[in-house]
């Protein structure tokens, strides 16, 4: 395996927010706690420690012994679980959708990331112990974002009506895509290991929830990764105090908003990810889903006709807290009250919006977890390798837009100049002396000869540009087989991890996939990584 790696900003492919978060740009410091550098754990730990109960660690516990339940765990994972009652243990979280076969690569780049961090945080706080969490966004209802995931170009979809939290859904009609993942992926024991893997997941659990927890366990369990599920009665109970303030108060929606502002007023012009609600709940049944909305002192669960006074709304939060589901504004809360947790690692998205949150924390006495965005990589074959030698391109060239990357290229290899850039630069000259003619003759001449200067440049840029498509033409081939290995590398002229399935990477390499991430995924780096593999 060789590892080569760039910054985040010359990839072309994370927004700008991102990569001044990176760089710790002044402006935005305002809007996060500690910068996740591994000096600044030391007063994180202390700032969670006195402000997480140890009642708190006992739900926990109890919690996630309830839900797994019929789970085969490794030892890894149950001393991890013991760990969690006692005031020593922190968490280093990340959360993802119920994705279909884990939906695109980086689901696993989010929890390896995580598994890592806690690995680099042992060696340096060794008195303390670190545990991974993979939190599940059992409550979200966009079924259509998660029914489906690509291998070799092919989208394989679970077809289903859907209604309600996704983690609730039977895993009824997953058979077929079982069956047309079967015949996808062919002879061989890598093959195989994928079958067996989506059967036992899908096929024998009875719930999105459980077949993702088997799937999550089944490939990270050795390491110890703890999975949780936030659709929980008791861990909700924990919540209560929070969800007042936010339906009640406004409390949430009044301090994002002041943040959102104060975004919004940077001269960067970032773009807002995510608005607050008056509300920041929906109301959660069996087959529902819906936002909670106040009006005249009433409140209503949207296009239903449940409808509650403030005192009744109070009531039922008290009685079924699994009633109320915390939004995208409220879930980050619900995580650090129920987690002893330092660190969330997401992706740009995910950061954007956290830093969108710090006040609200703040207002609701709950500390700020550090934010890391999770690693990114490029996986590439020893055949793709191979062909990128031959073409004399390396890996960084395949992140210009396409266009750009062609005419490089061609510009590279072809055995005649095709920049005009110094015939500009002697016109340039030229036409100094033409402006100081007509200076010292009649001024009113300056504008005749700027448009004779636009007009004859403008012609070396139209026989530039036709002298470039000769050569692509004249190259075909070679053009051909470069946009080809782009595509490859990056489907829908975007990043392979947001596209591939892990399957696709898992078919040629097996078993070595996983301890291959875990070897060259380094979070606190902070870079994109292009990692060549041999199959």
């Amino acid at each position: 395996m060789d590892i080569d790696c760039i910054p985040f900003k010359k990839t072309g492919y994370f927004s700008q927010l991102i990569c001044d978060y990176i760089d710790e740009k002044e402006s935005l410091k305002s809007f996060y706690h500690r910068f996740p550098k591994l000096d600044n754990f030391k007063q994180q730990i202390e700032e969670k420690s006195g402000h997480f109960p140890i009642s708190h660690r006992e739900v926990l516990y109890d919690a996630l012994q309830k839900q797994y339940r019929g789970t085969a765990t490794s030892k890894k994972t149950q001393d991890h679980l013991k760990q969690l009652k006692e005031p020593i243990t922190f968490t280093i979280v990340t959360g993802h959708q119920l994705n279909l076969f884990t939906g695109p690569l980086y689901f696993l780049y989010k929890i390896i990331s995580t598994i890592n961090l806690c690995k680099e945080l042992k060696s340096a706080y060794p008195k303390f112990n670190f545990v991974p969490v993979y939190w599940m966004a059992t409550e979200d209802h966009d079924f259509e974002e998660i029914n489906y995931f690509n291998f070799q170009g092919k989208k394989l979809l679970w077809n289903k009506e859907a209604a309600g939290a996704v983690g609730q859904l039977p895993t009824e009609g997953l058979q077929e895509v079982y069956e047309a993942l079967q015949h996808e992926l062919g002879p061989g024991t890598n093959a195989d290991a994928l079958r067996t893997l989506f059967r036992e997941a899908y096929l024998e659990h009875n719930n999105l929830t459980a077949a993702t927890r088997h799937l999550a366990n089944a490939l990270f369990g050795s390491e110890g990764l703890v999975i949780i599920d936030g659709d929980d009665k008791s861990l909700k109970q924990l919540l209560i105090p929070y969800a007042k303030k936010d339906l009640f108060e406004s409390r949430a929606f009044t301090q994002v908003s002041e943040t959102v502002s104060q975004l919004e007023a940077l001269p960067e012009s970032y773009k807002i990810q995510v608005n607050p609600r008056e509300i920041n709940y929906f109301y959660l049944k069996e087959g529902l889903r819906e936002r909670i909305v106040e009006k005249d002192d009433q409140f209503f669960v949207n296009d239903t006709n449940i409808s509650f006074s403030k005192e009744e709304l109070l009531k039922e939060l008290e009685a079924y807290p699994e009633r109320f589901s915390p939004n995208v504004i409220a879930r980050p809360l619900y995580q650090e009250v129920i987690l002893p947790n330092l660190c969330y690692i997401g992706g740009g998205g995910e950061i954007a919006y956290w830093l969108e949150l710090k006040a609200m924390f703040e207002s609701m006495e709950v500390p700020f977890p550090m934010l890391l965005p999770r690693n990114s990589a490029l996986l590439v074959s020893e055949k793709q390798q191979r062909k990128l030698q031959k073409m004399n391109l390396t890996t960084q060239h395949l992140f210009l837009e396409q266009n750009r990357f062609i005419n490089k290229k061609i510009r590279e290899i072809s055995n005649i100049d095709i920049d005009f850039s110094p015939q500009k630069k002697h016109l340039e000259k030229q036409f100094e002396q033409l402006y100081e003619l007509a200076e010292q003759t009649d001024p009113s001449f300056l504008g005749a000869v700027k448009a004779q200067e636009v007009k004859q440049k403008n012609g070396l840029d139209k026989l530039e540009k036709r002298l470039l498509k000769a050569q692509k033409r004249k190259l075909k081939d070679h053009v051909v087989r470069m946009t080809d290995l782009q595509n490859e590398l990056f489907p829908n002229r975007s990043l392979q991890e947001r596209s591939f399935n892990f399957s696709e990477v898992y078919l040629p390499m097996g078993d070595q996939l996983i301890p291959m991430l875990l070897k060259a995924l380094h979070p606190l780096r902070m870079e994109f990584l292009i990692l060549s593999y041999k199959a």
